[in-house]
């Protein structure tokens, strides 16, 4: 494990850590996206699953199974022989040229491989045990396991009827909050909340605190981004992946906005070369004119079909906007996942809040044709 240095325990210890949180602390910087907090059940919950047929359906970890545009997959297969080479100039280059696209200075982009190292790190940078993590509930529980393993508290905040984050509600959750997380569109419920919500939280939150703007799912809505407001200096950062629309979830590549300030607060639990195959596939796919819009419209007439389905057959579902939505089974969720495994077919998960309420990925329209049929099957 990683010792962490005498700068960094006493910058803990200001924050309010005691020397008890310090191995806790240390493994987290030492795992960045490895999740030393995460156990075989926690993350068989987070769908990690063993043993899955090769035959079986994908449908439970909100991938994009379009892999990657063929830009990315062609950029990837002529840089593999160039693997004996840390080669920093494709990281250099996918931060270039995301910071064109984001209207930003290059210092506000900060690379990663996905987005899960940024996410745990804003979390040891931000919060402590006088300093809450501030989530919505349901949402997604990665930065609260983060947060609640070294040693914070933390405030989950119901949803909204329309399912959007209760902003006003998170903004007075703590007045000493120390990072504020909005999933935007959500994770499990695939909604939306309003760009001038955002924008009211911003200004209206504890004074200190840092929002941090999943925007995982953001292109698959087709909603407004909010890199603009990183580009006004507010107290903002901002995740992107290219495990989704760009279906890079094997391939590791995301990348932290914010003013360089907060992004030094972050990229100080982080080190070393990131992989060639992922900045490559991700710098061609930020370049491809056609991916974003057409994938949108495949994912889009997916989603459309399956949510025919579930109102014929009167079926509760959360409108979602996004590439899952939470279907209401009725009953525990936790037996329809059983039983849609018996039939080959693998869908998310339950949040302990909607317990009769699981959450489904949007495959391909071959495979959802697959999820109708055993989910007639199953809750019959």
């Amino acid at each position: 494990m990683t010792v962490l240095t005498n700068e960094q325990k006493s910058e803990f210890v200001t924050r309010g850590f005691s020397r008890r949180h310090f191995g806790r602390l240390g493994a987290m910087v030492a795992a960045g996206a490895a999740l030393p907090f995460y156990n075989e059940p926690a993350l068989a919950q987070l769908s990690a699953v063993r043993d899955m047929p090769p035959d079986a359906v994908r449908i439970n970890a909100n991938e994009n199974p379009l892999g990657p545009c063929a830009e990315a997959a062609a950029a990837i297969q002529s840089i593999v022989q160039k693997g004996g080479r840390y080669m920093y100039e494709e990281t250099f280059g996918f931060q270039q040229t995301m910071a064109d696209m984001e209207g930003l200075k290059p210092d506000c982009v900060q690379a990663y491989a996905g987005s899960s190292a940024p996410l745990h790190q804003a979390v040891l940078a931000f919060t402590s045990p006088s300093k809450p993590f501030v989530t919505a509930n349901p949402g997604y529980e990665a930065g609260e396991r983060a947060a609640k393993f070294v040693g914070a508290k933390v405030v989950a905040i119901p949803l909204t009827s329309s399912y959007a984050h209760d902003v006003k509600a998170m903004a007075k959750a703590d007045p000493n909050a120390g990072l504020i997380y909005v999933c935007n569109p959500n994770n499990p419920t695939g909604t939306l909340t309003p760009r001038e919500d955002i924008e009211w939280l911003l200004e209206n939150k504890p004074k200190g605190s840092v929002l941090l703007l999943d925007e995982a799912y953001i292109h698959i809505a087709g909603a407004p981004m909010c890199s603009d407001l990183v580009a006004k200096d507010k107290d903002i950062v901002i995740l992107r992946t290219f495990s989704k629309i760009y279906g890079m979830a094997g391939l590791r590549a995301g990348a932290a906005l914010g003013r360089p300030d907060l992004l030094q607060k972050i990229t100080q639990y982080s080190a070393g070369a990131l992989p060639v195959t992922g900045m490559a596939g991700a710098n061609a796919s930020l370049k491809s004119k056609t991916v974003v819009p057409e994938r949108r419209k495949i994912i889009a007439g997916v989603r459309g079909d399956v949510f025919e389905f579930l109102e014929k057959n009167r079926f509760r579902y959360v409108p979602s906007v996004s590439n899952k939505f939470m279907v209401d089974v009725k009953r525990p969720g936790n037996e329809i996942i059983e039983a849609m495994r018996k039939e080959k077919i693998y869908i998310g998960r339950v949040w302990p809040s909607w317990p009769t309420y699981v959450r489904v990925s949007i495959g391909t329209q071959e495979e959802m044709n697959k999820f109708k049929t055993a989910f007639l099957k199953v809750m019959a």
